[in-house]
């Protein structure tokens, strides 16, 4: 077997259908009787051009013949030119194909199924049924060759396997026209559930502030949150995870491409414990209240549904295959990447990095849309934020780095903006003053929102992070409590 990826795809893409069949001993599936008649309905028939046009694509015509024509047929009506015996037959000749069908003589053969035009739909459903089964016995196929090549990644030619059966049933289903009144039923439930739950539609933040902006974390969302190196990407990323698997007891799961997994979990100690960092790393002993209180306050967090990958450059076939496994085994409701440019685009843009980090922004946007999650991805920001002329350093848009398509691709972009740490600014008590700022959000307003970093607890705060500001975020009253168990400031 060959052991170049390129040519199993060239292999994989020359599937014959009517070869396979003879191989396989079947004829392969097809109606061209149907086919006829449906041609010859839209020749004859203005209504049944937009029914046929709506419904399918040329590919669901098996003969090639009749393909080319369907295919002269869409191009005029494109053009806004009605669909006839003589501007298909001119059509077919513009095009070099007119002898291939048959000639003016086939065209009108066509024509004579005059009965047609009555049974369009049910003859449009064999035809997409036909089609269907053809693409399915391609891709198993396919499959069938991949799996006999050890040169394939395992992971990839899982993920590829199930890319295919999907797009083989979804290529051909297209989604009817809804009436309003049925959209206006289905959405008066959504409002009733966002009202059961306090006007929450996604996977909450555990910020107050924020929350009431996004309204959580909102399915198929691609949120993007960018900032310098060291500025706290991974810190507020955690806090995100923490909150929504702790508090709200959502399975979460991160993608850690830089740190280790051991590393992330001793922040997660550090944040939750309300020790300071320099004790968990040794810097300062421990004594028996501290162990105490640390076994007593990481009980909930061991508990928690959160689950960490920290595989290096981890690509993108197999980032796909882990984050689909998860959503269906573990029920995962959110995933956080750290970070973005980390991780391996397709293999035939390396060395073209800003189409390869485009591929990823658009493989992570596919993912979310795919599965009905929020994906949340870190990035890295470019210098010219902190070198822009004016003194606030305030990063833009602009200043997401090596590709305009992640701008592009995310439904939110969020900056965190730390001006004590640029030199612009000063930390009141210790505690560095930290700007979230939504710069893009597709589905509501951009605002910038006040923080505060408690670095040594590796923690992010509100303001007026306070008893009450806690209870409401957590909407119970046992909030209070867990205050008192989890604030070493109390």
């Amino acid at each position: 077997m060959p052991d170049n990826p390129k040519s199993t795809r060239k292999r994989a893409q020359a599937v014959n259908l009517d070869t396979l069949g003879l191989e396989m001993g079947n004829k392969p599936p097809q109606a061209l009787d149907v086919e006829e008649a449906v041609l010859g309905a839209m020749l004859i028939e203005p209504s049944s051009v937009d029914t046929a046009i709506e419904e399918l694509s040329p590919s669901c015509f098996y003969d090639p013949r009749h393909r080319m024509i369907y295919e002269a047929m869409s191009s005029l009506v494109t053009e806004h030119t009605s669909v006839d015996i003589v501007t298909v037959s001119t059509k077919l000749r513009e095009q070099g194909n007119l002898e291939a069908v048959g000639g003016p003589v086939a065209i009108v053969g066509l024509s004579e199924k005059v009965g047609a035009a009555a049974h369009l739909e049910y003859y449009v459903k064999i035809l997409k049924q036909k089609s269907i089964q053809r693409d399915l016995i391609k891709a198993s196929y396919e499959i069938l060759k991949d799996s006999y090549d050890d040169s394939i990644n395992v992971d990839k030619l899982i993920d590829e396997a199930q890319s295919k059966l999907y797009n083989a049933i979804q290529d051909n289903l297209k989604k009817d026209v809804q009436e309003i009144s049925s959209i206006i039923n289905e959405a008066m439930k959504a409002v009733e559930r966002n009202q059961e739950k306090g006007g929450f539609s996604g996977v909450p933040s555990g910020f107050p502030s924020l929350d009431r902006v996004t309204r959580g974390w909102q399915n198929s969302d691609l949120i993007i949150l960018a900032a310098r190196p060291s500025v706290g990407k991974t810190a507020f990323a955690l806090n995100l995870a923490r909150n929504a698997a702790v508090d709200s007891h959502m399975p979460v799961a991160v993608f850690s491409l830089e740190m280790s997994a051991l590393q992330l979990v001793m922040r997660l100690m550090t944040t939750e414990s309300g020790l300071s960092a320099d004790k968990l790393k040794g810097g300062a002993k421990l004594d028996p209240w501290d162990w105490q209180q640390l076994e007593t306050r990481l009980a909930a967090l061991s508990k928690a549904p959160l689950y960490i990958d920290d595989t290096p450059s981890i690509p993108l076939m197999e980032f796909r295959t882990k984050v689909k496994r998860l959503v269906n085994t573990k029920g995962v409701r959110l995933v956080i990447v750290d970070y973005l440019q980390l991780m391996q685009g397709p293999v035939e843009l390396r060395g073209l990095r800003e189409q390869e980090v485009a591929a990823i922004s658009r493989t992570l946007k596919a993912t979310a849309k795919e599965l009905n999650i929020p994906i949340i991805a870190l990035s890295q920001l470019s210098r010219n934020a902190v070198q822009r002329t004016g003194g606030t350093g305030k990063p833009q848009l602009s200043d997401l780095r090596e590709s305009g398509a992640i701008e592009q691709d995310a439904d939110m972009v969020i900056f965190i903006h730390r001006p004590d740490y640029l030199g612009l600014g000063e930390s009141p008590d210790g505690k560095e003053t930290t700007q979230i700022i939504i710069a893009k959000h597709r589905n509501g307003e951009v605002r910038d929102l006040d923080m505060l970093f408690k670095a040594e607890q590796v923690k992010f705060v509100e303001p007026g992070d306070s008893l009450a500001a806690r209870a409401e975020s957590m909407g119970t009253e046992s909030a209070m409590n867990s205050e008192f168990d989890n604030n070493p400031d109390f």
